[in-house]
This record gives C-alpha cells, sequence and structure tokens, in this order.
C-alpha cells in the first residue's frame, strides 16, 4: 500500500475537521438528507455515464493508485543490456530461452527473436504503449467526471434546502439553521471533489507517466538489441531516461567494484 497516498487523503480530511472543530461544532455539519444527495447522485449519476467494462477499469486502478509502486528504470536499463550481451554472445535466437518478467519487454524481445521487420515491430510497440495510454486516460476521465459532479449535486441539495427555506420564512427562528444546512451539501460536494477524486485522478496520472516512460526506454532497448548495437552504447542511450540524482547514483553504484580491485 502507498503509506504517503493514504496519509495524505487522511491528514487533508484530519485538517478540515479540525478547523470545524475550532470554529463551531463538527455535528452541524452532519447532514444525511445532504449525504445522500451528494453521495447517491454523483455514484448513480456516474455509473449512467461510463460503461460498466470502464468503471471495472476504475475500480482496478483505484487499487492501483493505493499500491507502493516503485518503477526501477535502472534495473530495467541493466535488464536490457544484459539481454543486449547474451544476444551479442550467443546470438538472437538464443533469447527465446530468456526469463523475462515484463510483458512489455518479453513481446519485444519474441519479435526480435521471430526476425520481425522494423517497422513492423516498432508500430507494434508503440501501439501498445498508445493503447495504454488510451486506457489510462479513460479511467481518469471517469473520476474527473466524478470529480465534476460532486459540486453540481451539492448545488443541487443547497437549492433543495433553499426551498425549504423559503417555504418557512413564517418561522423566522428557523431561518439560520435551514439556511445552514442547505449549505453543507455544497460543503459535501467540494470535499468528495477536492479530497477525493481529483487527487486519485492526479495520482493516476503520475504513475501512468512513469510506465510510459518505461515503456519508451524498453522500446528503445528492444530496437537497439535488434539493430546489433553495442551494449555499453545501449546503456549510455537508455541512461538519458534517467533524472541526474539517479544516475550519479548509478555511476558512483558501479565504480565500488573496481575501487576493491585496486
Amino acid at each position: 500500500m502507498s503509506k504517503s497516498t493514504i496519509l495524505s487523503i487522511v491528514l487533508a480530511i484530519a485538517c478540515v475537521v479540525a478547523s470545524i472543530m475550532m470554529s463551531g461544532e463538527l455535528s452541524s455539519f452532519y447532514d444525511p438528507a445532504s449525504i445522500f444527495i451528494v453521495v447517491g447522485g454523483v455514484v448513480f449519476v456516474t455509473v449512467a455515464s461510463s460503461s460498466p467494462d470502464r468503471l471495472k477499469n476504475v475500480l482496478k486502478a483505484i487499487k492501483i493508485a493505493f499500491r507502493n509502486q516503485k518503477i526501477d528504470l535502472a534495473g530495467d536499463i541493466d535488464v536490457i543490456v544484459e539481454i543486449a550481451n547474451n544476444a551479442r554472445r550467443n546470438g538472437l535466437l538464443a533469447l527465446e530461452e530468456l526469463e523475462i518478467s515484463n510483458p512489455y519487454l518479453k513481446k519485444g524481445i519474441m519479435l526480435v527473436v521471430d526476425g520481425s521487420d522494423q517497422v513492423v515491430m516498432r508500430s507494434i510497440l508503440e501501439t501498445e504503449i498508445a493503447v495504454t495510454k488510451q486506457r489510462h486516460a479513460d479511467n481518469r476521465a471517469v473520476l474527473d467526471a466524478a470529480a465534476g459532479y460532486s459540486p453540481a449535486f451539492g448545488m443541487i441539495g443547497t437549492l433543495i434546502g433553499l426551498i425549504n427555506m423559503l417555504l418557512n420564512l413564517d418561522d423566522m427562528s428557523s431561518l439560520g439553521p435551514n439556511m445552514s444546512v442547505a449549505l453543507v451539501t455544497t460543503f459535501y460536494g467540494s470535499c468528495l471533489a477536492n479530497i477525493v477524486f481529483s487527487p486519485l485522478s492526479k495520482r493516476l496520472k503520475a504513475l501512468g507517466t512513469v510506465q510510459y516512460m518505461r515503456m519508451e526506454l524498453m522500446l528503445e532497448g528492444i530496437m537497439a538489441i535488434q539493430n546489433g548495437e553495442n551494449p555499453r552504447a545501449i546503456r549510455e542511450k537508455l541512461n538519458a531516461f534517467i533524472s541526474n540524482t539517479d544516475l550519479n547514483k548509478l555511476e558512483t553504484k558501479t565504480k565500488e567494484p573496481e575501487t576493491d580491485k585496486t
């Protein structure tokens, strides 16, 4: 589980709750009817605007958002360079016997083993990247839609409360309480949009960006292996995908064995 993601959302909720308790009573912000309007409305409208398959994908994506996924690009480069060394020593056909855990990298290497045309192979691998991006964009679109519906249903609840308030203008003592209840729904809608749905969408976007970079790295590595490029040249090319900080750490690590030998 991603502790930072969960902790950040919990702390955001805690900040809101703490500010309420500092300025008033927490019970004043609890209204079952408002919760029913906002939560129920957002859920059902989101379901109505999306296909069942897309909703299933969104639920899977939300689970991924809370996972502590660490993509090791430097480790991926090591794997690709090792594959290149293997191909250089034993030939491309020997790569078929390798155990490759990443499905995308494995598919690319199998295309290399099969002797696929470069243009065709790049097209296949780039298409998979494009489809992955579109699938992720569809998942984020559902969350973004829910984030947009939340304030809207908050406003609907507020309008309902205002109408009820206007119907009871004869009782002036009830105007204040009725007005506060009417505004609570707007509060619920804003919190749901900005504490739940929007952060989850941004989280998925950030995770997707790293995944696309990883796939692009593997694509360039696969094409370099097919071209028979020198493993050292492949490493230098793929190091462009790593940040300067991580690259410095990697260079320090690779120099350690040399220091031990002297």
